[in-house]
């Protein structure tokens, strides 16, 4: 079996797909442990434990400095047993001392067809606005490796989503996530734990 930890920023929506894949069979021989926020409103959270899932906040704030903040993290990471760390919407760059304690598996999902639309400040709503504002007919997400600079890591799977008339950043987000982020991160996980 193989333990995964999902760190987590905001309402936890990937989370969740993780959990329902869970519940499901769908996650194969994976199983999520616990999950850890930077923030502490964050609503991914309670949706943790709702499902009986270990869920705290470690704030970068309370520590002296960066590696300080992830050892902190590492630390509570390994304390449950994690073997992967999924980011789903974790807003904080790791370095490459963080990766390094899980071996590389870290992966992250990017609400864009990596290389577009990604890299350092696309996040969140920024993403989906920049492609509207571009005229692409076609987005979608990808799940990747985590490498010290944003979203450069290899590829894992990809899940392309169409562009629609009358899309709003908010709207365009919302099918992103229901179409492909939901779908290929279970998948990503799923792979990794089966050792495809």
């Amino acid at each position: 079996m193989l333990n995964v930890g999902v760190l987590v920023s905001g309402g936890g929506t990937n989370l969740q797909a993780l959990i329902d894949a869970e519940r499901a069979g769908t996650l194969g021989p994976a199983r999520v442990v616990c999950a850890v926020s930077s923030r502490t409103d964050a609503p991914a959270l309670e949706r943790a434990r709702l499902a009986g899932i270990d869920a705290v906040f470690i704030g970068r704030k309370d520590y002296a400095d960066t590696a300080a903040y992830e050892m902190a993290m590492a630390d509570y990471l390994k304390s449950r047993g994690v073997k992967l760390v999924v980011l789903a919407g974790f807003l904080t760059i790791l370095t490459e001392g963080f990766i390094d304690v899980f071996n590389g598996c870290v992966i992250n999902v990017h609400p864009a067809l990596i290389p577009a639309f990604s890299g350092k400040g696309f996040y969140g709503l920024k993403v989906h606005e920049r492609v509207l504002a571009s005229g692409a007919e076609v987005t979608g997400a990808t799940v990747h490796m985590v490498s010290s600079e944003p979203d450069a890591g290899p590829i894992i799977l990809q899940k392309r989503v169409a562009v629609l008339p009358g899309d709003t950043p908010e709207i365009l987000q919302r099918r992103v996530m229901e179409e492909a982020e939901w779908v290929i991160l279970p998948q990503a996980v799923r792979m990794i734990a089966e050792g495809d």
